[in-house]
């Protein structure tokens, strides 16, 4: 065997080194090859495929949570606050006392108004048990009076004419008998009078009447100085503290009333054409990002907010969850459109997609083929694509911008 040597290396054979240089020969021509191969064939691609899903338009805005109306709480009658049982934020149930004022006066008050009708009750037990008796008793004892005056004037008279008496005693029979019939007129008056018919039992029914209005104002007033609350609720502000003296006119307090609760939310108007009563809508609030909750449209402002170029929206939320609150902050993807198993993209698979002439880089025969496409409903990450692609598909993502059409590639998930 013939055999070489190198100075200051080992004993290389002729064969062995040929064998070397086969296999550097190979590896050359398989990496040209490979090389050849990746120009003929084209680079490795990611694609989007064309499927069938559903597909949601949504109107998306931030709002926030409000009762349908507030009760704004304050004071009756001016007083110094005696107590606030109550705090900021606590939930009370209709009738629970919110503010005490100090009523001592008040008081007092209602026991003249209960002394007065105690008066008046008085007299008119009066005129039915003294009175009437007295002023019929005062009339029969004037009639008595009548018929002997009367008696009297005729032995008068007929004494006068047989000229045994003088006409000075016919005019004394003659005044006797009309003092008599005046006196017998104003017992009979009073005693009408008395009656329950008459003037005086009016008057005095009116002043037992008016005795009486004046004692349930006097109460009524007494129960103002014990604030409650109207209905069953949440205080979201409170402005008032022990030894505070309060007046009518003054907010005191608010209350939220529970019951329903809605959203308020402001829409752009260009979206005023998508929206209408009773769509359905998922809400979160800002708060509590991952906890989503349903809500309904029910209110949308005839008129629009020419500054900001809004629509005012309310939105009701069936069954909040417990952590909602007054005035949070929440954010809505109100439901205007929905479209079943359509055919869908990624949205960022769609170029020029917010322009008059979408299209789509599709892979054909190994080429990528620019396709007009006609978009429809558009989702948070999907579209609807209406024409130009078929269900299976296999489409260059538009963040792929080194892949031009015509272009031979290969699919990564081939």
């Amino acid at each position: 065997m013939l055999a070489f040597f190198v100075e200051g290396h080992p004993k290389v054979s002729v064969a062995r080194l040929w064998t070397w240089r086969a296999f550097a020969a190979v590896a050359v021509a398989g990496a040209l090859g490979y090389a050849a191969f990746s120009e003929f064939a084209g680079p490795k691609v990611d694609v989007a495929r064309v499927l069938r899903s559903d597909v949601v338009q949504t109107v998306v805005a931030s709002g926030r949570v409000a009762a349908p109306y507030r009760v704004d709480i304050g004071s009756q009658i001016v007083g110094t606050v005696s107590e606030v049982p109550v705090a900021q934020g606590q939930t009370v149930r209709a009738g629970e006392a919110l503010i005490l004022i100090e009523a001592s006066e008040v008081r007092a008050g209602v026991k003249q108004a209960e002394v007065a009708v105690g008066q008046a009750e008085a007299r008119l037990r009066q005129l039915r048990e003294l009175q009437v008796p007295v002023a019929d008793q005062a009339l029969r004892q004037a009639e008595a009076n009548l018929t002997n005056a009367r008696a009297q004037f005729d032995r008068t008279r007929r004494l006068h004419q047989d000229g045994f008496l003088g006409k000075s005693a016919l005019d004394e029979a003659q005044r006797n008998l009309d003092v008599s019939q005046t006196q017998v007129e104003a017992a009979r008056r009073q005693l009408e009078s008395a009656k329950p018919t008459g003037s005086d039992y009016a008057v005095a029914l009116m002043a037992l009447e008016q005795a009486r209005a004046s004692l349930l104002a006097a109460r009524a007033k007494l129960t103002y100085a014990t604030i409650t609350a109207p209905s069953d609720g949440t205080l979201i502000a409170r402005d008032v503290e022990r030894g505070d003296v309060v007046q009518p006119g003054k907010v005191l307090m608010v209350l939220s009333p529970a019951g329903e609760t809605q959203i308020v939310l402001q829409i752009d108007e260009r979206n005023l054409g998508r929206i209408k009563l009773g769509q359905q809508a998922l809400a979160s609030a800002d708060a509590y990002p991952a906890q989503r909750f349903a809500a309904q449209l029910v209110y949308i402002n005839p008129g629009v907010d020419a500054q900001r170029g809004t629509v005012e929206v309310k939105l009701l939320v069936p069954q909040p969850p417990e952590y909602l609150r007054q005035d949070m902050t929440v954010s809505v993807d109100i439901e205007v459109e929905r479209s079943a198993a359509a055919l869908t993209l990624p949205a960022d698979a769609v170029r020029d997609g917010a322009g008059a002439a979408p299209w789509v880089l599709v892979v054909r025969n190994g080429k990528a083929q620019r396709q007009a496409v006609k978009l429809g409903l558009r989702g948070d990450t999907i579209v609807q694509v209406v024409e130009g692609v078929a269900e299976g598909d296999r489409v260059v993502p538009a963040t792929n911008a080194r892949v031009k059409a015509g272009q031979a590639l290969r699919i990564a998930d081939a």
